[in-house]
């Protein structure tokens, strides 16, 4: 619709047809169903990914108390504070803990939103992209802050194939939701669906 206006003239804008509606109103009309299905898959969306996001949000910041390998009783300080894994290992946990509490943040406005016609041109899609990425952002963290935990115990034989192991999450959610979220981005953010470089017709 919006695509259609940019290219008639204003005048046009404003004609009815003979059951005395204009384009946008028709417009509204004939999408009402499809209107009605996207607010339902927003929301069915954002309630999954919203579980997904908490879980994070929960675990990481217990593993922010409960450093690996413990605290120095003298000090009080992570005995392995002067590794370099260790401090992988909180960078990881903060940039998780972070992205997936924005992701999080971006859901529950989706699930809040008035779902007015306008909010599914781009404010619902933005806020679905952001929410996504960083969700991916934080399960990828998620899986750095583990692998680095597993390596700061050297004398474990079992850290490598577990590290290996940690990467099929992270493959398994991102072949499934990455199509989705490249979609997106590209039907708000992309190419018109007409050649910019057309001339209008006034």
């Amino acid at each position: 619709m919006q695509e259609v206006e940019s290219i008639a003239t204003p005048k046009a804008r404003g004609f009815v047809n003979k059951e005395g509606l204009t384009p946008q109103q028709l417009f509204t009309r004939n999408h009402e169903d499809m209107m009605s299905k996207g607010e339902k898959w927003m929301k069915d969306t954002a309630s999954s990914c919203t579980v997904v996001g908490a879980l994070i949000v929960t675990i990481m910041f217990a593993t922010a108390f409960t450093v690996p390998g413990g605290n120095d009783q003298n000090t009080g300080f992570p005995i392995f504070l002067n590794k370099k894994l260790f401090m992988v290992f909180i960078v990881s946990d903060a940039l998780s803990l972070f992205s997936s509490s924005t992701s999080v943040l971006m859901f529950l406005g989706i699930l809040t939103s008035r779902y007015a016609e306008e909010d599914f041109l781009e404010s619902l899609p933005r806020k679905m992209i952001i929410g996504l990425s960083t969700l991916f952002f934080s399960i990828a963290a998620m899986m750095t802050a583990f692998s680095a935990a597993l390596m700061l115990r050297e004398q474990s034989w079992i850290f490598k194939p577990a590290i290996c192991l940690a990467s099929i999450p992270i493959t398994l959610f991102v072949s499934m939701q990455f199509p989705l979220l490249v979609s997106m981005v590209n039907s708000t953010y992309g190419p018109s669906i007409f050649d910019r470089k057309m001339k209008r017709w006034f």
